[in-house]
């Protein structure tokens, strides 16, 4: 009994042993294979890094949330942009050789010698959009000194008697507003002083939205005091 107990296991044990023999080569050529791999230049792969390695390195991205950026709100300056292209494109008479100034614009229905916030600073853009398009601007505004005081150094004045009275100007542009349900009619022009002639003219819209954020920061007890329109 015992002899044929034995017969029967040294087969099992044969067969388990090159079992074993099989699963060893098999890992040995792989690991020959891989050492290979990297031989010729390929990367291998590396252990899992923890959070805080992968914020330092540079490398962590949340894939599962993106914040999205703030839009721009449009400011008075583009609006008026907008119009100036308008104005260049019909202009006649002015030119890089022809100085030009810039009054402030004022509302339709009010007094002419009134000016609002939103008409001044729409006469400060378009400014800036003349000398952009290389038309020479004249600021009638700026005295012959600099009147230092203990609030500032300034050298603008809106008092004609502290102004030259003698300007080198032939063209002003001058416009006039009209409120408007969801916003401000702007009727900009350029105008001879001598002729009275219009030489160039443009319309546009600015929304009240960006009106109402033209408003004075200056308040008392939560009062805006200076409003942009009227």
């Amino acid at each position: 009994m015992k002899k044929l107990l034995l017969t029967l296991c040294l087969p099992l044990g044969f067969g388990c042993s090159q079992m074993l023999t099989g699963m060893n080569s098999e890992t040995t050529q792989k690991n020959q294979n891989n050492s290979v791999q990297l031989a010729n230049g390929e990367r291998a792969v590396a252990a899992p890094m923890t959070d805080n390695q992968v914020y330092q390195s540079g490398l962590g991205q949340h894939t599962n949330y993106s914040k999205s950026s703030t839009p721009s709100r449009k400011n008075i300056n583009h609006y008026v942009r907008g119009i100036m292209q308008s104005m260049v494109e019909n202009l006649q008479y002015v030119n890089e050789k022809t100085p030009l100034a810039v009054s402030s614009f004022v509302f339709l229905d009010d007094d002419y010698n009134d000016a609002s916030l939103l008409g001044n600073q729409i006469a400060e853009s378009f400014m800036h959009e003349l000398h952009s398009f290389g038309i020479p601007v004249i600021d009638f505004k700026t005295t012959d000194y600099m009147r230092v005081t203990p609030s500032g150094d300034f050298v603008f004045s809106r008092d004609y008697l502290e102004l030259n009275q003698d300007q080198n100007f032939n063209y002003v542009l001058a416009g006039t507003l009209v409120s408007h349900q969801g916003g401000v009619l702007v009727n900009a022009r350029i105008i001879g002083l001598a002729s009275k002639a219009v030489v160039g003219t443009a319309q546009g819209f600015i929304p009240q939205s960006v009106v109402d954020a033209l408003n004075s920061s200056y308040s008392t007890d939560g009062i805006m005091l200076k409003q942009a329109s009227k």
